[in-house]
């Protein structure tokens, strides 16, 4: 399996993914403006659940929103479960306004 990778287009509009042999497993649909960086869905394959994909997916974004400074919005239900679950961990980087 390939790691985490980002992808985003000139809007800031893109999305973190997990392929492997070219074949999209997960996918965390996520834009970024000025300071903040929201989350929108979470997906991982059918033939990939269970394998631990979509926290490899959580960890990949706030790692990126740490490196860059920014406020996450958690819209993704998965997400905000996680960041409410586990409010220390990410605490830096939860933007609670977007509640």
């Amino acid at each position: 399996m390939e790691d985490v990778k980002l992808s985003l287009n000139e809007k800031g509009q893109g999305a973190f993914l997990i392929l492997e042999d070219a074949k999209q497993l997960g996918e965390m649909v996520v834009s970024v403006s000025g300071t903040n960086l929201t989350v929108y869905h979470t997906e991982v394959s059918p033939e990939a659940e269970g394998k631990g994909l979509a926290k490899e997916l959580l960890k990949a974004m706030v790692g990126y929103a740490r490196k860059n400074g920014l406020k996450v919005t958690a819209l993704c239900p998965y997400v905000h479960a996680q960041f409410k679950r586990h409010p220390d961990e990410y605490a830096d980087v939860w933007n609670r306004d977007g509640e």
